[in-house]
């Protein structure tokens, strides 16, 4: 899975995986899955089009990568 031009891993946890990204931590990881509405436990593997999308739009308030 590729967000905001970075590599996630796949074997990962959604939780642990978001981490991978400048500027997001895990208290951030925490708003953004409550936001999108997704289990943290499960793996990056397992989420569909529509998770990531959701994923995706909840980051769009945060800070990450280039505009840090």
């Amino acid at each position: 899975m590729r967000i905001s031009g970075v590599n996630i891993p796949d074997e990962k946890r959604v939780d642990i995986a978001l981490t991978y990204l400048y500027g997001i931590g895990r208290s951030n990881v925490r708003d953004v899955l409550k936001k999108a509405n997704i289990d943290a436990s499960v793996r990056v593997k397992t989420l569909s089009e529509d998770d990531q999308k959701k994923i995706q739009k909840a980051l769009d308030s945060i800070k990450v990568e280039g505009d840090l």
